[in-house]
């Protein structure tokens, strides 16, 4: 960061998982070590192989106690999802009602997939009731762009105003790109994140035909394993997260509560395979290399790393090796690591959104959650870091850092540093 550019703060929180409702019940859920692995229920799946997921169950998350059924009709679950995320975050950041300055608001947000639901659904109907019968509201539900367009039309923002796509790193894109927008000036304040539904029969089938998805139906809670020897692939989620952004001055102006500073964004691709991640790790690793860089901050002063950690062979093996590259072997020894998904599942495109939240927690309370299922470290294989098998560590953190591995061979990392005003 230049000495022109401005500091940014992450000044709300809010988040909705199959752990519940809210920032705080999430952080709270994932310290106590809670899974939100179940058995599918919403579909037939006696033909998968996978029969496991981290839905959001009826209870956690219900549509109608958020929206008006006109609103329902209007929009896809992914983006429903996304919106209520915002909206915690928008209140937690202490905003009612509209932004004051609109033009001076944006809304940058994610989706892996996107309106995927309504298009199962509206297909369904043309094919037995005829092409006319097909909503007027499909084509706006399924645009993948439609939850930034929800956000900033709650919220009034008007400033810059778009969504990202790479996979399991669009979350971190946007997130990164809403911190440059107010570095350089563009805008004062961002809500930026993201949000994924995609538990349905296709996507479930489509994962296990790439023979990515764990298989261990009969231990849902046990399923996903980051960086244990007996892992067997990721377990499918959905839900939403979201972070207010400013800048230091505009938060501190209005006196603003600040959980930390989101110092630096870093991004990179492989270039290499469409779903297999880089087996170098040189590519990730220049991604966390340059969030670093950006943020001014030095790998001696990371003590916590929110890993991608899906809990596949090949990624949790790759990561482990880019962490060692990028922040050198004593520090990467030193350095606390953990894994969200071990508890929530991968929420694809959401899965930055809810790991930035947890970074931002994390340095704000003082303390991390650990990696659930992790009985038998993959020592032989390559995963030979502290990952926290333990549970919950708390410590003064500097620096956190948050890293995504899409298919595509995106890969994003994000740079928090502690605030202390």
């Amino acid at each position: 960061m230049s000495a022109t550019e401005r500091k940014v703060v992450v000044t709300g929180v809010g988040a909705v998982t199959p752990l519940g409702v809210g920032a705080g019940v999430f952080f709270e859920g994932l310290l106590a070590g809670r899974s939100g692995v179940r058995r599918i229920t919403r579909f037939d799946v006696s033909e998968h192989a996978t029969q496991i997921a981290a839905e959001i169950r009826d209870g956690v998350f219900v549509p109608e106690e958020h929206f008006s059924s006109k609103e329902l009709r209007r929009m896809d679950p992914f983006a429903q999802v996304g919106l209520v995320a915002a909206r915690e975050a928008w209140k937690d950041a202490g905003f009612e009602g509209g932004y004051p300055r609109p033009e001076r608001g944006g809304a940058i947000l994610a989706t892996g997939i996107g309106g995927i639901t309504t298009i199962f659904e509206q297909d369904e109907v043309m094919r037995a009731k005829g092409p006319r019968r097909v909503t007027p509201f499909f084509i706006p539900s399924v645009m993948a762009n439609s939850l930034p367009a929800h956000v900033a039309i709650e919220f009034g923002l008007a400033g810059p105003c778009f969504l990202t796509a790479s996979a399991c790193a669009s979350s971190g894109h946007a997130i990164g790109m809403a911190m440059r927008e107010i570095r350089v000036g563009n805008a004062d304040l961002v809500v930026t994140g993201g949000a994924e539904t995609t538990t349905n029969p296709l996507c479930l089938a489509g994962f296990n035909s790439l023979k990515a998805l764990s298989t261990r139906n009969d231990e849902p809670e046990r399923a996903s394993r980051p960086f244990d020897r007996d892992r067997d692939g990721f377990v499918m989620a959905e839900g939403g997260g979201a972070l207010v952004l400013e800048s230091e001055e505009h938060a501190r102006a209005r006196g603003a509560r600040i959980y930390c500073e989101l110092a630096g964004f870093g991004q990179s691709d492989d270039a290499g395979h469409i779903t297999a991640p880089d087996p170098s790790g040189e590519r990730p690793a220049e991604a966390m290399r340059l969030a670093l860089a950006d943020a001014g901050i030095g790998a001696e002063e990371v003590d916590y790393v929110n890993a991608h950690g899906t809990s596949t062979q090949l990624n949790d093996k790759v990561e482990t090796l880019a962490l060692k590259l990028a922040l050198g072997e004593s520090d990467a020894r030193r350095t606390w690591i953990s894994s969200t998904k071990s508890m929530v599942g991968h929420l694809v495109g959401a899965a930055a959104a809810v790991e930035a939240v947890v970074c931002a927690m994390t340095l704000d309370r003082g303390v991390a959650h650990g990696t659930s299922n992790l009985e038998h470290p993959d020592v032989e294989g390559g995963c030979d870091l502290d990952y926290m098998p333990d549970g919950p560590r708390e410590k003064e953190f500097r620096a956190a850092i948050c890293n995504s591995l899409g298919f595509g061979g995106h890969n994003t990392c994000l740079a928090f540093r502690r605030y202390a005003g």
